[in-house]
């Protein structure tokens, strides 16, 4: 039986999503199936950085306007203080030579992780495929449940 990893990604903070990479790629590198289940606020890491004109209600243009565009935006859960502690977060890293949010996702699709989109929280936040990273799939909950079934771990961050 193949040994798999799955976990829903419902956080759209830069610390969360650092920490949901990371597990992911480590569970994939020791040779596990792994999913990652984007829904809500944890679907703004999936978010392409750049604007993409797209026809939208007035409501799904106010989510779009105060939602973070990607991992480059994203804040920290704790002491962001106006977005200087994801500044400072990022500078450690460098500075120790860890893997950034954009590399760890690079990774993530080269160790073939499968990462789901959830349509029903992006049809909630009024999001469109068009404005989300390429390579990913979108799915329902139904469809995150089948895998957590056969999963020996299961994680929510």
């Amino acid at each position: 039986m193949e040994k798999s990893t799955t976990m829903v990604v419902f956080s759209g903070d830069l610390d969360k999503a650092i920490a949901s990479f990371i597990i992911a790629t480590g569970s994939a590198a020791m040779g596990n199936k792994v999913t990652m289940f984007f829904t809500f606020w944890g679907l703004n890491i999936l978010r392409k950085e750049q604007y993409v004109p797209v026809k939208k209600t007035f409501l799904e243009n106010m989510f779009g306007k105060m939602m973070p565009r990607g991992p480059g935006q994203l804040g920290i859960s704790k002491m962001n203080m106006g977005g200087i502690g994801s500044k400072l977060m990022k500078k450690i890293m460098r500075d120790k030579n860890i893997a950034t949010l954009p590399e760890l996702m690079e990774l993530a699709k080269e160790l073939d992780i499968k990462i789901i989109a959830c349509a029903m929280s992006m049809d909630v936040l009024g999001i469109t495929e068009a404005e989300l990273i390429d390579g990913i799939d979108y799915a329902g909950v139904a469809t995150y449940l089948a895998e957590a079934e056969e999963s020996q771990v299961n994680l929510f961050i």
